[in-house]
């Protein structure tokens, strides 16, 4: 009992029992649980019940440098953020107007496809090259800001809005307080209510004024939230910033870096000692071989030749440098690149490109945890984060506009592109059999493989207008020949 207990046991006895009873039912409920015991196994385990924002903040920048730098010059760290970019994005997330008149909808789907080949305000990519920027800043640095750009009249666009994709570091990081209509979090402005008002940003990157010659200021501006979209992936309830995916395996990669280049080292040292020579007049003795001397350092240099043959004096003797073998090494690095992969979310063939350790099954279902994640990060954070947003800005823009000729708001289906596939001929048979019994639709079907179900399904009317007005029959027609190769029977007599 502390002081506290004991003078509320001198007043109230009942109080101070009740007290005492709480306190100790509190102490067995955390020993029941191993991990939250006090042991020799737990020293030096340092946790904290901060929130997510105050974790993030001592953390954050120093894990945006080194899972950059990691990305530049580890390859496993390069391969990562390549297959995660590439599958999340592959060759772009398309859109198509729902919910409106077919002329309506065509009229929208024609104004994007001219609007997302001119809306990189830096006028190099198109949206589908953004969004592969975006989804690769995400993973390396955690998060990625994308700005609206309102164009003026005279820059000649039909659609008077680009995107500009702006790194996170522009984002004021120490701008922590409470302001006069709410708070302010890392650079996030927010409303009594928990709604983002503006983000405060920085004028130019901070690395290119600090670094660079370039003229700037590290002042920042506050930009209404309606003109940047924030992406990143969302761990925990409260979470203002995004934190980098390499942050659980950044020690790990490192150290996988430094035992490699040690074994490498190693191995060079032990290169460098062709034979150890024992002469018993000493190093003033004749020489055994061919000899030269350095003229920085005054040692003498032996040289031995293919086919050499050298006689030596009685007691001299020669011992061969033997290298040892690096046991254990493959075994360490293939442990370590599986925690690395674990780690990411990935497999490890994935990680590493080495197939050599699975079959067709065991690959197919190793990647089935790896497209749930990826499906989850495209639905659940990519598209409402960034596409979305995108989708009702066009659509008011080009209205205002006069692209469009209604104000919508109009309703967009999301095509992601499909997952590669390991063996097409059995996707496509388990594929067929879904569709005959009823658990999958055809429109379902085509959206899988990456294309638009409607054009599709046009082009396949085209194809088969043509086919019938030359009076051809192909063998891949499903109208006119069975799977078997037998005739189908005309069904319109």
């Amino acid at each position: 009992m502390n002081w506290l207990d004991q003078a509320i046991a001198w007043v109230s006895p009942e109080t101070g029992l009740r007290r005492m009873r709480a306190r100790r039912a509190g102490e067995l409920v955390r020993l029941a649980y191993e991990g939250a015991r006090t042991t020799r196994r737990t020293d030096g385990w340092v946790a904290t019940g901060n929130s997510a924002n105050a974790e993030i903040a001592m953390a954050l920048s120093r894990l945006r440098e080194r899972s950059r730098d990691l990305v530049r010059n580890n390859a496993y760290a390069a391969r990562a953020v390549a297959e995660v970019a590439g599958n999340a994005v592959g060759t772009g997330i398309t859109a198509q107007a729902r919910g409106g008149s077919p002329e309506l909808n065509q009229a929208i789907d024609a104004a994007w496809a001219d609007w997302i080949e001119q809306c990189d305000a830096d006028g190099q990519l198109d949206f589908y090259g953004i969004q592969a920027m975006v989804a690769r800043t995400v993973f390396e640095s955690g998060e990625c800001l994308v700005r609206f750009r309102q164009r003026p009249a005279s820059d000649g666009f039909k659609i008077p809005v680009q995107l500009q994709v702006l790194e996170p570091d522009y984002l004021d990081q120490s701008k922590t307080e409470k302001t006069a209509t709410g708070y302010v979090i890392q650079g996030v402005e927010f409303d009594l209510v928990g709604r983002r008002t503006y983000y405060w940003l920085f004028g130019q990157h901070p690395g290119e004024v600090t670094q660079t010659s370039l003229r700037g200021s590290l002042t920042s501006t506050r930009v209404p939230a309606s003109e940047i979209l924030h992406v990143y992936r969302k761990d925990r309830p409260g979470q203002v910033r995004g934190v980098p995916w390499l942050a659980p395996v950044v020690i790990t990669l490192r150290d996988l870096d430094e035992y490699e280049e040690a074994e490498l080292v190693r191995k060079k040292i032990e290169a460098c000692f062709a034979a150890f020579v024992t002469q018993p007049q000493g190093p003033e003795g004749p020489a055994i071989a061919p000899a030269t001397t350095d003229t920085a350092t005054g040692h003498r240099i032996e040289s031995f030749e293919p086919g050499m043959i050298e006689y030596l004096k009685p007691g001299e003797e020669i011992s061969f440098s033997t290298p040892s073998t690096s046991s254990g090494y493959r075994d360490y690095v293939a442990a370590k690149q599986a925690t690395i992969a674990t780690g990411l979310r990935l497999t490890y063939e994935q990680l590493t490109g080495d197939l050599s350790r699975v079959n067709y099954s065991s690959y197919r279902a190793g990647l089935l945890s790896f497209r749930n994640g990826i499906e989850s990060f495209r639905w659940l954070s990519f598209i409402p984060m960034l596409c979305i947003p995108v989708w009702r800005r066009f659509q008011t823009v080009a209205f205002a506009a006069g692209v469009i000729p209604e104000p919508g708001p109009f309703g967009v289906e999301w095509t992601p592109p499909g997952f590669g596939s390991v063996d097409p001929y059995k996707d496509s048979v388990a594929t067929l059999n879904r569709i005959r019994a009823g658990t999958l639709t055809l429109r379902q079907a085509i959206a899988e493989q990456g294309y638009d179900p409607d054009a599709q399904l046009e082009q396949i009317a085209e194809i088969n207008r043509l086919l019938d007005e030359r009076g051809i029959i192909l063998d891949c027609d499903p109208r006119r020949v069975t799977q078997t190769g037998t005739q189908q029977k005309d069904l319109t007599q």
